[in-house]
């Protein structure tokens, strides 16, 4: 089943590749005889679907995430079962997509108003004026 990130991307079937392990997460006894615990692995590599200055971007996201030969690994222990593992891999996989895909908000630079500047300055004589009274008062 394909994964739908938005209307228009859409991350086939081919581009995950799943692994199921034993889990170290709750479960009792079922722990120690189902593999429950879910390794998505996103091949990044072979992606068409996203565009490239969002690969980009979803590199940097990724973090220690990222394997050597450029797909991203999630590892999901925290369900009882390995569909709800499976969902989680899936829901953390797509949440990073999204936010790879929203474009970083290019800072502008501003400089200070005269007005700004002003108070500043009157503000910082004030605290010097304050300093220099609490100093050197000559006792003799």
């Amino acid at each position: 089943m394909p994964l739908f990130i938005t209307p228009d991307i859409v991350i086939p079937d081919e581009e995950l590749e799943w692994k199921f392990i034993r889990s170290s997460g709750p479960g009792g006894q079922n722990v120690n005889k189902v593999a429950s615990a879910a390794q998505l692995k996103f091949l990044l590599g072979q992606n068409v679907s996203l565009p490239m200055t969002a690969r980009n971007r979803l590199r940097r996201l990724a973090g220690q995430k990222l394997l050597d030969d450029g797909s991203i690994l999630f590892k999901s222990v925290s369900e009882r079962s390995q569909e709800g593992n499976r969902r989680a891999a899936l829901d953390r996989l797509a949440r990073l997509i999204r936010a790879a895909l929203e474009e970083p908000k290019i800072r502008k630079k501003t400089r200070p108003t005269k007005a700004s500047k002003e108070r500043r300055i009157e503000s910082k004589k004030r605290r010097g004026a304050t300093k220099l009274e609490r100093g050197g008062r000559d006792w003799d």
